[in-house]
């Protein structure tokens, strides 16, 4: 499988690193409007290789050299900074989508690639993607809320003392300040959360769900406050869906594609199937009725802001 990373800064740096060391991949096509940014980071990543899997790793100079790609992955684009919301970055980000994708679909089989983004703000920069290169809304797939899930059960494994493979919780609806946490669907091993609290004994009152989803929301300000920027995170949940497109493992993951099937009418998280082909089905958990309408509410959000694009 070859894959394409387009913007070679922390965030795509980090991507490649991480894709690299799934083993799913034989070749990595680096792009990055810095020419010489990208040959290093070829030259650096190449001889990490060596320790790992083989896997080519070249930069090219123009998007020629990203034809093959099964995989397109956008990384580019301005980095939400210190005080900044993802939706700060909205104007500069949608000016980068515009530019990549068209010379992106250019150079790409439109009957099969997959594109996957990461530029924020997320779900609006799916919904601009996707409009411009006209493939199918499965094969046009954002990260979305899978790294915002991934926060959400580590803070939960630390406070009930399980690992986060035996905890079962998404987080939902925008990759931003208005994610959503429905309490009620969250598991562990099979039991409710409710149930499992009660069994082991451990407190879990409403104060302090507060404070985890707010933990949860604001992470990576807390990351950005800390180390100027977030990169390992969100490397680790693009190489976890490379993976999954690249094995066909059609596993459940909160990716957010632009799907009108349950009449959100807008790209956001849901769990989602992903296999070979992209996203091939996608489902609506049975929420309670606060959980619903902030749902609603995240996608009202995520339309206001791409109706906002100029």
């Amino acid at each position: 499988m070859k894959i394409a990373i387009i913007g070679v800064g922390t965030v795509g740096s980090a991507v490649a690193t991480a894709v690299k060391n799934t083993g799913c991949v034989h070749e990595i096509v680096l792009f990055d409007r810095d020419t010489i940014r990208a040959i290093a980071a070829a030259e650096d990543l190449g001889h990490a290789a060596t320790f790992g899997f083989d896997v080519k790793i070249n930069a090219v100079s123009n998007y020629r050299g990203i034809r093959g790609s099964d995989i397109v992955i956008i990384a580019a684009g301005a980095n939400q900074r210190v005080g900044e919301t993802r939706t700060d970055l909205l104007q500069k980000n949608a000016a980068v989508i515009s530019d990549i994708i068209p010379r992106v679909m250019q150079n790409v089989d439109a009957k099969s690639v997959k594109i996957i983004v990461v530029t924020n703000p997320l779900d609006v920069m799916v919904m601009l993607a996707q409009k411009i290169s006209g493939l199918a809304s499965g094969r046009v797939i954002g990260t979305g809320t899978m790294l915002d899930s991934a926060r959400l059960r580590t803070i939960l494994s630390r406070h009930l003392s399980v690992s986060t493979q035996s905890i079962d919780a998404y987080v939902l609806g925008e990759h931003g300040d208005s994610s959503v946490i429905d309490w009620a669907t969250i598991s562990i091993g099979g039991v409710a959360l409710d149930d499992f609290c009660r069994q082991t004994k451990i407190s879990l009152p409403l104060t302090t769900r507060r404070t985890i989803e707010h933990r949860t929301r604001n992470a990576a300000y807390e990351i950005i406050r800390g180390r100027g920027a977030t990169w390992d995170g969100i490397g680790a949940a693009a190489a976890d869906l490379v993976r999954c497109i690249a094995n066909n493992e059609n596993r459940v993951l909160t990716v957010s594609i632009m799907d009108g099937t349950h009449k959100t009418g807008v790209a956001m998280s849901l769990p989602r199937i992903v296999g070979a082909d992209g996203v091939i089905a996608s489902m609506m958990p049975r929420l309670t009725p606060g959980a619903g309408t902030e749902l609603r509410r995240s996608g009202k959000i995520i339309r206001k802001n791409f109706d906002a694009i100029k």
